[in-house]
């Protein structure tokens, strides 16, 4: 399990990223780079980080469950992931 204060930095990242999306994507297309510069540096889409919803694990992370590879495996064993079956050949 991820640290909470690495789980909760994550999450200040995503409400600034929310907050300024507009304003940031309004400066690009002006081209006022010295006004871009003066934003959060956090309220960067690129500095962002998918993580496990479950534990915060950063690393194996699957996009199309939200998970991390090691709780994929045991939901999808435990046959609570719909559709997701053990492979067998």
């Amino acid at each position: 399990m991820a640290r909470e204060s690495l789980i909760a930095r994550e999450a200040k990242r995503v409400r600034l990223v929310e907050k300024y999306a507009d304003l940031r994507k309004q400066l690009k297309e002006e081209g006022n780079w010295d006004a871009l510069d003066k934003l959060p540096r956090n309220s960067s889409k690129k500095r962002l980080h998918n993580r496990c919803r479950l534990t915060g694990r950063p690393k194996g992370y699957m996009r199309k469950f939200g998970l991390c590879r090691v709780k994929f495996r045991d939901m999808a064993l435990g046959g609570m992931l719909p559709g997701v079956t053990k492979a067998s050949w």
